[in-house]
């Protein structure tokens, strides 16, 4: 099983994410204190699982549905592997491998996204 979640103001305006067989696990809105200036404050969670086995599909799918500005990315784990998507730009590797999650938070801090949000869990 794929879980992952995405942040409804990191689409892009006019993006459909719709992968086949994905399913809503739940919709939560937050308060985010570590805003940056550009983005909004209020953010809208959208946690999603889906027991296709397509991890490329979907991580394209998301890269092609992200905002590029701002910096903005989505992960999940798939099995023992974590994918991190940003708009055009994906990234996977195994959970724990230290130099491929330097090689996402480098990319991301290079497109704008803020140091203290490239926090994805392990």
């Amino acid at each position: 099983m794929i879980t992952g979640y995405v942040i409804g103001e990191s689409l892009r305006p006019g993006a459909v994410f719709e992968p086949r067989g994905l399913r809503l696990r739940k919709v939560s809105r937050v308060e985010i204190g570590g805003a940056s200036d550009a983005q909004p404050p209020v953010w809208t969670l959208v946690e999603w699982e889906t027991d296709s086995e397509d991890v490329g599909a979907l991580a394209e799918a998301l890269a092609e549905a992200l905002e590029p500005e701002l910096g903005w990315y989505a992960d999940f784990t798939a099995g023992d592997e974590r994918v991190v998507v940003f708009a055009g730009k994906v990234f996977r590797y195994r959970r724990g491998d230290g130099a491929g999650r330097a090689e996402a938070v480098q990319y991301g801090r290079s497109v704008g996204t803020p140091g203290h949000q490239l926090d994805w869990e392990e």
